[in-house]
């Protein structure tokens, strides 16, 4: 089996413990305003590599890792491409490697085939970084164009199983950045028994140029950063201590 690949990357520190061998798979369902990823959203145009090809990549660099360290998978949407994934995780943990799942979890459903193959998925997952792009379903459609319904199923049911997982959420001036909001995504996150971390990501544009390239819209393009006292706030919030 062979996986559609955008991009690997030797040495990643922020998307998972310690250091990672990151891996971007192609295709995205999802349309987030903020994305800096763009140029991953189309299921062509990558390059086709097996599991086996992408671990010997991975190993040569396993001497960074330490404990902890291993492989992040995401995208796009890495879950759109299960089947390869599942594979590609099997096989990690046959040589002893972490694996991570960046995912918004967007393809997510109790439906079969998908469910069974995401049930044994799980088995060989180590950890799920999981974005929740924004709490409220109808705001959630226009920031992304899908709901949040079938998303946030998916963090109820990594709860059920004890599945370790780190939420993320961008913070984005005049779309996430308020405290209603913020205070709803906390209280969803407080329901869960399997949260180990929570990171607030301060929205930033530097992905735009990728719009640009493909002739792309960039709505955003007016949105500033959030300020330190906003992110600080926002972090205060989902961590309940505001």
């Amino acid at each position: 089996m062979k996986g559609m690949i955008h991009s690997l990357e030797s040495f990643g520190s922020v998307d998972g413990p310690v250091i990672r061998y990151l891996v971007f798979l192609k295709g995205c369902n999802m349309r987030c305003k903020y994305c800096h990823n763009a140029d991953t959203w189309a299921k062509e145009g990558g390059q086709l590599m097996e599991a086996d090809e992408i671990l010997d990549k991975a190993e040569r660099f396993r001497s960074y890792w330490r404990e902890d360290g291993g492989i992040t998978v995401s995208g796009g949407e890495a879950l759109l491409q299960i089947d390869f994934l599942l594979e590609l995780f099997s096989k990690a943990h046959e040589r002893n490697i972490n694996t991570c799942l960046d995912t918004s979890a967007q393809p997510f459903t109790r439906e079969e085939p998908f469910f069974s193959k995401f049930e044994e998925l799980m088995k060989v997952t180590d950890l799920l970084l999981l974005d929740i792009k924004h709490i409220d379903d109808e705001e959630h459609r226009k920031l992304t164009g899908h709901s949040n319904q079938n998303i946030l199923d998916c963090a109820h049911y990594l709860s059920d199983i004890g599945k370790p997982v780190w939420i993320r959420h961008v913070l984005v001036p005049g779309i996430t950045d308020n405290d209603e909001y913020l205070h709803k995504t906390a209280d969803f996150i407080a329901d869960l028994k399997n949260v180990k971390k929570i990171e607030v990501l301060p929205y930033h544009s530097l992905g735009k140029f990728k719009w640009d390239e493909l002739g792309i819209p960039y709505s955003l393009g007016d949105v500033k950063s959030p300020s330190a006292e906003r992110v600080k706030n926002a972090d205060d919030i989902l961590h309940g201590r505001k």
